[in-house]
């Protein structure tokens, strides 16, 4: 009690906007759902933010904060959840805006902490559906376009308003940190909306994401088509080892490691030589390992990935080795080689 006491007092002081009274502030297309204090420990996310709902998300460590959360209606189909978190106290003076993974549908609790913790203002969307799937797109464009850009753009809009009315002040710079999917959806902020961040941390983006996606298929159907075609995780090993033996000594060091894979040449057509020794089952096997990895009927031209990448060219598709964003405004950012440090490489502090 004491605790929470203390915590209205600090918060008051600071702000020109109570943590509480955030939520009748009043911004386009907004709802603002909730608007609360949390005390600094254990943070415990929604059930519904754990994978599959199986089990519930593990607690997260946090220091008081203010918690917004709001439904952006960017269209008439739009339902565009996000959360914004406020230091309570020892805000950096800056704002970083967290991204999601894969088909997103949840708030990113997890980056919110780690960035609350950094000292930051936060924030995180749910890219307007639930649930990691691509389901939500059927009969549905506007939420594709909020999935694709639109979401992020009005979240950043929202929540860089919602934090000024807390510190009567906004953030002196504001960055954008995501990967996978948040490494594509910081590259369509900085291509689309350059204004909204002054950095950009993108992170093995998923870029661009509807040739990336076609080529995907491309693979995939023939193996949906041929359930004898699907890779099991015993004969992924052992391409894995094939391709290892092939490359691994080409950096100078044998290690178990291919430092640029881009630099192993290594062709699906090799399997097809005989006479090597491999388990894919209870019993040693002398098949050709090409027989034991892929289905006798498919073609080797049709199975290799160089194949692929010359099917792309001809469909004039780049191949995955030659994802590139076009009209990017790279004259609006610097760019620069940064070593990461941290939990898992991430990068701890950002200037400009």
């Amino acid at each position: 009690m004491i605790a929470n006491v203390a915590l209205l007092l600090v918060s008051a002081a600071l702000a020109a906007t109570p943590c509480a009274g955030l939520k009748a502030i009043s911004l386009s297309n907004t709802t603002i759902t909730m608007a609360e204090l949390v005390p600094a420990g254990e943070f415990k996310p929604p059930a519904a933010t754990a994978a599959g709902g199986a089990a519930p998300a593990a607690p997260l460590i946090v220091p008081a904060f203010c918690r917004v959360a709001a439904v952006l209606k960017s269209s008439s189909d739009s339902e565009i959840q996000i959360e914004v978190w406020l230091p309570a106290e020892n805000w950096n003076g800056k704002f970083e805006a967290v991204g999601n993974g894969g088909w997103a549908g949840i708030i990113s609790y997890p980056a919110l902490a780690t960035a609350l913790n950094e000292g930051y203002a936060t924030a995180s969307t749910d890219t307007g559906h639930k649930g990691g799937n691509a389901s939500f797109a059927i009969g549905h464009p506007e939420k594709v376009v909020d999935f694709a850009y639109r979401a992020v753009h009005e979240m950043t809009v929202k929540a860089k308003a919602i934090t000024t009315a807390f510190y009567d002040r906004g953030p002196r710079l504001s960055y954008w940190n995501g990967c996978s999917t948040g490494g594509r959806q910081g590259l369509m902020e900085a291509q689309r909306y350059p204004d909204d961040f002054d950095a950009v941390l993108a992170g093995a983006p998923a870029n661009y994401q509807t040739h990336l996606h076609t080529w995907d298929l491309g693979v995939a159907v023939p193996v949906l088509k041929d359930p004898s075609a699907v890779v099991s995780a015993a004969k992924a090993r052992t391409l894995n080892k094939a391709v290892i033996a092939a490359c691994d000594a080409r950096d100078g060091v044998k290690d178990g490691l291919l430092n640029d894979p881009r630099a192993c040449k290594f062709d699906l057509s090799n399997l097809a030589r005989p006479a090597i020794p491999i388990v894919v089952s209870p019993r040693p096997s002398s098949k050709p390992l090409r027989e034991c990895i892929l289905p006798r009927k498919q073609r080797p031209a049709s199975t290799s990935f160089q194949a692929k990448n010359r099917e792309a060219r001809r469909a004039g598709m780049p191949s995955p080795e030659a994802q590139r964003p076009r009209a990017f405004p790279w004259a609006r950012f610097k760019l620069r080689t940064t070593t990461s440090i941290g939990i898992g490489g991430r990068l701890i502090s950002i200037e400009t």
